[in-house]
């Protein structure tokens, strides 16, 4: 499964946490991430994370490109609900296309964990038949 990653500044150290916690699901599967996010991602796991460009300089808008032509399974973007960044737009664009093309999205490390772990018993494997 391809697998898109995001983290606004505030929860990238949050990000890396999660990608620790969980590498042994996530080596198991393609990881694509916006440019900073994807490279501190391999800095502490050594997982091989596709990079886009940084979210502020386009990488929401590739996310965004992969998700509309179905080439993105799951978003995890553990973003700062108290401080909105520069580039929402495309941050909420990600999330629209999400719900338009029924690609799972957790916004918060709860929900994060909850979708690694339906990952792992392979309740998301209907994303393959899509």
């Amino acid at each position: 499964m391809n697998i898109g990653l995001i983290a606004h500044n505030a929860k990238k150290k949050l990000m890396q946490n999660f990608c620790i916690a969980y590498r042994g699901i996530l080596s198991k599967h393609e990881l694509y991430a916006t440019g900073t996010t994807g490279r501190l991602i391999e800095e502490v796991t050594n997982l091989n994370v596709h990079k886009y460009l940084a979210g502020h300089l386009g990488g929401a808008q590739q996310l965004s490109s992969q998700i509309e032509h179905n080439q993105i399974d799951m978003v995890i973007f553990l973003r700062d609900p108290h401080k909105p960044s520069s580039h929402e737009p495309d941050i909420s664009n990600v999330m629209r296309l999400c719900d338009t093309y029924n690609i799972p999205v957790a916004t918060n490390l709860a929900t994060a964990e909850l979708l690694i772990k339906a990952l792992e018993r392979g309740d998301l494997d209907w994303r393959q038949y899509v």
